[in-house]
């Protein structure tokens, strides 16, 4: 090792005659520099340990460096093996394969070409050698492509990469290779199907450099490999005869690379895996089913959309019901106490992944949720699943397992306990259902009255898929500058909201785009359409499509021209709709009022069906009106004012004085006043106030100015700005003119906070909050909690067996409202809506107090935390009393929703280095999202995407 070492970082030059004499003793000049040069070289390994000392730190900080060292070392020298292992192989494919069967050596499965593992794979030698023949010519195209378009986007897309240039482009001598393909017969006559194992074992070298910073970086050597299913569709009578070119991974594709330069401490532990999955995901994004990467042969291809996004082979419903003898990874005392593990499970199909909760301390964990994914290719498509223990800093792994949708597809329906690979003896217990997409309606009804029989998490079943082709629009209204839009398309069906991309500068885009939804009942629901301009603000035109009318459709198919509404008089939009019933076609699914459950899943029973009396039931939910839970936050920020009147005047107003203004603020019945400022005509307030708001017409926020005196206080202006705007624009950084005086101007920000049901961005509000919280105004609040109090049952009677008078008394925090009195019933119904402003979720809780004349009737204290485990941050059930009748209940609703700053968030970060919150309010034009009167926008157009709903 030593030897090889030296030879590495010795002298390459010869040796000068007059250094060559010998010392006494036998050594020549040479060796006595090879050795000072051995000695130097390991003397600067001391060189750390003396730096650390002399800074006082502690020898941890030594053993962790080495240990941080060795473990890149090790990562190194293993991924420069593994390039040049994989480049023998690839170099000579029969060579290898027979030298290692005479040696008696035996290759790996990954390591042996795929014509050895599979005998109807064959051999590509022809296209290799094209590809070998055009590989300089694609290293001439990359080069322009990076050195011509990539780097100057990547200059203007931050100042601080101004300075950044690619040094070195070299696409190496070793191709792409193809060593296997595998042609599909058999299938539909109108396609041709390829399967291509590709290996890309490169020498590539590219190297970047961002001379401002002297920051160098770059990649030498690559690994790819994986099998690309490649359609040839449709074909047609004519040149060039196949339409067009559809490519994608049916599996995620392995990839590894060899980082130089800065990026080297890519390849430490962890940080290696890291990059090179957040990379691949990028690649999974557009290239690994349910993505496809579609190549179009011939212009006005009228199937591009179809082809991008076809109709599913099938839906796979995959119950995660259990895990058995789950190794233990939680130890105490360096592992002489044996601990538990707090498992979860991660279900991967392609780039469709579904996380499960955590169960504590349990090695035998139950799940009991429900999963439901698009499946394209059968077999091809795998489903993974992947068992980790849940723990502050790493989680540690606990085994696999990967089954091939074939499976499924055979039988129909397959439950089994399946082993987890690298687990030990743990298993898991899966339940698998193939769902075929069909057009027989008539079916859509049976499949209903079984998804009502399945209660799961964390959705419920879906009955049908709706596949939406977005083709094209006509004759869009022109923005109010009299501009062309740029047009885009939000889609949206119940909470699930898609967005088309956008076209620039046109009335009539083409999108040629595709979306797909799960729907749990066609029958009452509909999808909303909304053609916008591309700041998301300004509405070309929208739609509402009952889906009840596809159900009636040929086919369940609506292909025509849509007449857009609240837009111009021939504006329309054309697409095509498809909709297909999800049908589990197995021997014990039989649709009777009682259908076997899966497994032990939650199940709901269907009542007796043929009853001559039909008893009315209890509810088990809410039903509220459209409006609950429709309220959005104000937040007003009154920053500064300057050039005010002064009112403050001395001998008869020869001497001219100031004023000590103040602001009242007034909205929707609340009312707000701020701190005085003495004797300043352009005071700053910065001060923050919080007010719940519906969207009624008509209502205004204003702000009056006053000057503070001791007898009566002096008028110094009023201002105002309709609430519709700032709900419309969502923000409003504005100087506001005083109104009824001579001079004067108020600043203030505006933001409208839309609740949001997702417990995700909690401390990332929280940190938000606290780094924009002003020192003048109380804590900001983090969410929205609506409670909606339907009614009770079973109260409990007054003395005299008396039916009570009952009203309740709610409230969070020391804010108390009372619904109305329901006289004279113990079954009370309210109906009635409430809502509070949350400060932190985590440590606030509901308490509801039913009363009758000042008696207690029940209590009930609600931890708000309950809602931040709660599937989409609602609760809506029945809830016991407490201090009241055996059976007494209420029927309520709880929903949460988190209060997302789109834009004081930039001013936080600001705080956070330092700025203070006054002086980013002067500097709205460079660090926020400015609007003004016209709708239109500044800088910073990622604070106005609203937040997306996660994808199924």
């Amino acid at each position: 090792m030593e030897r090889g070492t030296e030879q590495e970082a010795g002298p390459s030059d010869p040796i000068p005659p007059s250094l060559g004499s010998r010392f006494p003793g036998g050594f020549s000049s040479a060796e006595a520099l090879t050795a000072l040069g051995a000695i130097g070289r390991r003397m600067l390994w001391l060189l750390p340990v003396y730096l650390a000392g002399r800074a006082g730190l502690s020898v941890g900080f030594v053993v962790a460096g080495v240990a941080l060292y060795m473990g890149w070392r090790s990562r190194r020298l293993s991924k420069e093996r593994s390039l040049q292992t994989a480049g023998q192989i690839l170099g000579d494919e029969e060579v290898t394969v027979r030298s290692a069967v005479d040696l008696g050596r035996s290759l790996g499965q990954n390591e042996l070409p795929a014509w050895v593992s599979f005998p109807d794979v064959e051999k590509a030698e022809w296209l290799n050698k094209i590809l070998a023949q055009a590989w300089p010519f694609f290293g001439q195209y990359m080069e322009k492509l990076l050195v011509e378009n990539i780097a100057p986007n990547i200059r203007t897309s931050n100042t601080h990469l101004q300075t950044f240039t690619f040094t070195k482009i070299d696409m190496g001598e070793k191709p792409l290779k193809v060593i296997g393909v595998k042609v599909h017969t058999g299938t539909n006559k109108k396609q041709i199907l390829l399967d291509l194992n590709i290996s890309y074992v490169g020498d590539v070298q590219i190297d970047v450099e961002v001379k401002k910073f002297f920051c160098k970086a770059g990649v030498k050597g690559m690994q790819l490999h994986g099998m690309l299913r490649v359609i040839l569709e449709p074909l047609i009578g004519d040149v060039p005869i196949v339409g067009a070119l559809t490519l994608f991974f049916i599996r995620r594709p392995t990839l590894d690379i060899n980082w130089t330069g800065m990026t080297n401490l890519l390849d430490i532990p962890g940080l290696s895996s890291l990059s090179d999955t957040m990379i691949m995901d990028s690649i999974a994004s557009f290239l690994v089913l349910p993505n496809r990467l579609l190549i179009p042969l011939i212009p006005d291809l009228h199937e591009a959309a179809e082809l991008r996004c076809p109709i599913p082979r099938g839906i796979v419903r995959v119950y995660l019901m259990e895990a058995k003898n789950v190794q233990s990874k939680d130890k105490y005392i360096k592992g002489m106490i044996e601990g538990k593990s707090d498992p979860y499970a991660i279900v991967r199909v392609g780039t469709q992944v579904f996380t499960s909760k955590v169960i504590d301390e349990d090695l035998n964990p139950k799940w009991n949720e429900m999963y439901e994914f698009v499946v394209h290719e059968v077999p091809g498509q795998e489903l993974e699943v992947e068992l980790f223990d849940k723990d502050p800093d790493q989680d540690d792994f606990l085994g696999r397992m990967k089954l091939d949708f074939g499976e499924v597809f055979r039988a129909r329906v397959l439950e089994e306990w399946f082993p987890l690979q690298d687990g030990g003896q743990a298993r898991v217990h899966l339940r698998m259902e193939w769902h075929t997409p069909m057009s027989d309606v008539s079916m859509l009804d049976q499949v209903l009255q079984w998804n009502k029989t399945i209660s799961t998490k964390p959705d419920p079943p879906s009955a049908a898929i709706l596949v939406i082709y977005l083709d094209r629009a006509q004759d869009l209204p022109l923005k109010k500058s009299s501009k062309e839009p740029n047009p885009m398309v939000q889609l949206s069906v119940q909470d699930v909201t898609r967005e088309s991309r956008v076209v620039y500068n046109t009335v009539s885009p083409v999108w040629d785009d595709a979306f797909r939804f799960f729907l749990q009942d066609p029958t009452v629901e509909d999808i909303d359409i909304q053609v916008k301009d591309d700041n998301r603000q300004t509405t070309l035109g929208s739609i509402t499509i009952h889906l009840s009318r596809l159900l009636s459709a040929d086919n369940l198919t609506l292909d025509q021209w849509f007449q857009l509404e609240n837009s111009g008089p021939n504006s329309r939009i054309y697409m095509k709709l498809i909709m297909r019933v999800l049908f589990l076609d197995a021997p014990e699914v039989c649709f009777n009022p009682k259908p076997r459950p899966p497994g032990n899943l939650n199940v709901t029973e269907s009542p007796h069906l043929g009853s001559s009396v039909d008893v009315p039931s209890r509810p088990t939910k809410t039903s509220p009106d459209a409006t609950f839970g429709t309220e959005s936050v104000i937040r007003i920020h009154v920053l500064e004012a300057e050039n005010l009147i002064a009112k403050d005047n001395f001998m008869g107003g020869m001497i001219k004085g100031k004023s000590d203004p103040y602001v009242k603020v007034r909205l929707g019945g609340q009312k707000f006043r701020s701190r005085v400022i003495k004797e300043d005509l352009n005071p700053r307030w910065s001060e923050i106030y919080e007010v719940i708001v519906s969207n009624i017409p008509g209502q205004e926020i204003e702000f009056d100015l006053y000057d503070k005196d001791v007898d009566r206080d002096d008028f110094l202006g009023r201002c105002k700005i309709p609430l519709k705007r700032v709900l419309i624009n969502k923000f409003v950084d504005e100087w506001l003119p005083l109104e009824d005086v001579k001079s004067g101007r108020l600043h203030v920000k505006l933001e409208c906070l839309p609740p949001i049901p997702s417990a995700a961005e909690l401390e990332q509000v929280l940190r938000v909050n606290s780094l924009i919280q002003t020192p003048k105004s109380e804590e900001l609040s983090s969410a929205l909690l609506s409670v909606f109090l339907d009614r009770a049952t079973e109260l409990p009677l007054r003395k005299g067996s008396k039916p009570p008078s009952p009203y309740i008394n709610l409230s969070v925090r020391g804010i108390s409202y009372k619904t109305k009195v329901c006289p004279q019933t113990a079954e009370p119904v309210w109906d009635e809506a409430f809502s509070f402003l949350i400060k932190r979720p985590h440590g606030e809780s509901l308490e509801l107090q039913i009363k009758d004349d000042g008696h207690s009737l029940g209590v009930l204290s609600l931890p708000l935390s309950q809602l931040l485990a709660a599937e989409e941050l609602v609760l809506d059930h029945w809830f016991p009393l407490s201090n009241s009748g055996p059976a007494s209940q209420i029927l309520m609703r709880v929903q949460l929703g988190l209060l997302i700053s789109q834009h004081s968030g930039v001013e936080a970060f600001h705080a956070a280095a330092g700025d203070e919150y006054e002086e980013n309010s002067q500097k709205g034009s460079e660090t926020e999202l400015y609007i003004r009167e016209d709708g239109d926008s500044g800088s910073l157009q990622e604070l106005r995407q609203r937040i997306p709903h996660a994808n199924r």
